[in-house]
């Protein structure tokens, strides 16, 4: 199972950037796809996550409204597309793999996990 997440980078507040999370090594359709981050000087944070059928959408408070989470399961990849940015969306973002096929908003339901990517937003 292997997960590599993209698309990191240098963003202005205001700005958007879109993440994608590659992913191989397993049935992509069948799993869950989460989206969290770490943000200096915080816990783990949930971000989004959307089941193996495209359904279950739920969205951590901080980005409802400016994050769209998405997945290709012919490509087994998902995309994250963050708008509006927040200079305190800053951190490194990770993609995980559900342990089942609903999404779920804890960490503890995802079983792999990908490197990560850095976001710096800007003001």
């Amino acid at each position: 199972v292997r997960l590599v997440e993209s698309g990191g980078g240098l963003a202005r507040a205001g700005g958007s950037l879109r993440l994608s999370c590659a992913t191989s090594g397993f049935t992509f359709s069948t799993y869950a796809i989460g989206w969290f981050r770490r943000v200096p000087g915080k816990e783990r944070e949930f971000v989004a996550t959307i089941g193996g059928n495209g359904g279950n959408l739920y969205y951590g408070e901080s980005v409802k409204g400016r994050f769209i989470i998405s997945r290709d399961n012919a490509k087994g990849t998902s995309y994250l597309q963050m708008n509006a940015l927040k200079t305190e969306d800053t951190g490194v973002y990770y993609c995980a793999k559900g342990l089942f096929g609903s999404g779920n908003i804890l960490d503890v339901a995802y079983g792999a996990w990908g490197q990560g990517t850095q976001v710096t937003v800007a003001s």
